[in-house]
């Protein structure tokens, strides 16, 4: 689909290599430039207690670069610099998360490098945005945007999400403006200045949350699985094998079905207000009839009545199934045998 693009990658550790990456996977041609002076991508190092010291990257490393051609570059060399210009004069994009001024000084910014590539679609990613130079690691912004405050449960210390999903949203909307711009440049010719900043993707990541306190001044508490506008939604039950279950019930009929199945009386908790005031009573009803039958049991008569449900699977058990293993993708990376979820799902 991208055959005939070619992007350069400057850009480290999650969220631009994961847009990189998506490019990758839909066959354009990119070349991740690193650091030679810190031995590559930081991520390189970032191995979890059990890998081998040996290999020159770490799994952490591998999900986000794929498909790639890496080239160990000291830009502030000037045949290196040069080396990197000569590949700019021909790419379609370009992608960084420099520090704010950091590309200048290495002039590498947009507007150094559209001397050399007028039409150049520049996809740059910042922090906190404008000025702001302050280090933004996925879990400073989930602090500073309410992430980690309504995350975790009642009572306890606030919880960080276990994925950088910063982050990926950021990716997620970089890869949308640079789309958005390759689709202009096809009708114009021109090229285009992008910047994303972690902290806006965020703050757009928010959704109803956001809406909660902006709409109805709701500042959003720690509820740990649970929803604040839907019961039973997010909450589990443990089966007679020891499994969790969670349930999504989003409409009347939906925990209509469900009382059927589990023989409770609707009464007072016929409408969604009355099943969120009366929560706590209505998740002991349903923990009672959960518990009495093993998971595969409930699975089968859930589905039956298209009741929403889940199992709270850990990582082997995620890819025990079929249609998570055809979402993996293999490669060879400097001789190391890596594997990967794909991010162009299409």
């Amino acid at each position: 689909m991208f055959k005939n693009q070619k992007i350069i990658e400057l850009a480290s550790v999650l969220a631009g290599p994961l847009t990189g990456t998506f490019f990758a996977e839909l066959g354009a041609t990119v070349i991740k430039i690193e650091n030679k002076l810190t031995d590559g991508d930081v991520t390189r190092a970032w191995r979890l207690p059990t890998e081998s010291r040996e290999k020159p990257i770490s799994a952490y490393y591998s999900a986000a670069n794929y498909g790639k051609e890496s080239l160990l570059l000291d830009v502030t060399d000037a045949s290196d610099y040069k080396t990197l210009i000569n590949h700019v004069k021909d790419a379609d994009i370009v992608i960084t998360n420099y520090k704010p001024g950091t590309a200048r000084k290495l002039k590498l910014d947009y507007d150094d490098l559209k001397q050399y590539n007028p039409s150049l679609i520049y996809a740059a990613l910042t922090g906190f945005g404008g000025d702001d130079s302050r280090p933004a690691f996925d879990v400073v912004l989930q602090a500073e945007t309410g992430f980690m405050f309504m995350n975790g449960e009642r009572g306890r210390d606030p919880v960080k999400m276990p994925v950088a999903l910063i982050d990926v949203l950021a990716a997620h909307h970089l890869k949308e403006a640079i789309l958005c711009a390759i689709i202009n440049k096809l009708s114009t010719g021109e090229g285009k200045h992008i910047k994303v900043s972690l902290y806006e993707s965020a703050l757009a990541s928010l959704a109803n949350q956001a809406t909660n306190w902006l709409m109805e001044r709701h500042i959003p508490q720690p509820m740990g699985t649970q929803h604040p506008n839907i019961a039973p939604y997010g909450d589990m039950y443990r089966t007679m094998d020891g499994k969790l279950l969670v349930l999504a019930i989003g409409s009347d009929q939906q925990f209509e079905n469900l009382c059927s199945l589990l023989g409770i009386e609707i009464d007072e908790f016929a409408t969604n207000a009355q099943r969120l005031a009366n929560r706590a009573a209505l998740n002991s009803k349903i923990s009672e009839c959960m518990v009495q039958k093993v998971s595969d049991y409930w699975v089968a008569e859930l589905e039956l009545r298209n009741i929403p449900y889940g199992i709270v699977k850990n990582m082997q058990e995620v890819f025990q199934e079929d249609t998570a293993k055809k979402t993996l993708l293999f490669e060879v990376v400097e001789g190391v045998e890596t594997v990967r979820v794909k991010t162009a799902l299409i």
